[in-house]
């Protein structure tokens, strides 16, 4: 494994973009300087985040969520196993 997250990834299982080895390894993403502890989708190259929109449920009863464009920063929060 490398220490570089990838470009794109997603917290819900339905995506193409959701991994779980690294989603078990933890990803912290800065948002515009902020950290953000919220995020269930997130793209480095094209500057945005998906964020949920308060406690509201799709007809689903996923989370609402609005794409918020800025600069992203991703890492992991645990090291590469060697």
């Amino acid at each position: 494994m490398t220490d570089t997250p990838p470009d794109r990834l997603s917290n819900d299982p339905r995506s193409p973009f959701h991994d779980d080895s690294l989603l078990e390894r933890g990803i912290g993403i800065r948002f515009n300087g902020q950290e953000r502890h919220n995020v269930e989708e997130y793209c480095v190259s094209e500057g945005w985040v998906r964020v949920p929109v308060g406690k509201a449920l799709d007809r689903r009863g996923n989370p609402m969520t609005i794409k918020v464009k800025g600069e992203v920063e991703a890492y992991f929060l645990t090291p590469a196993k060697e």
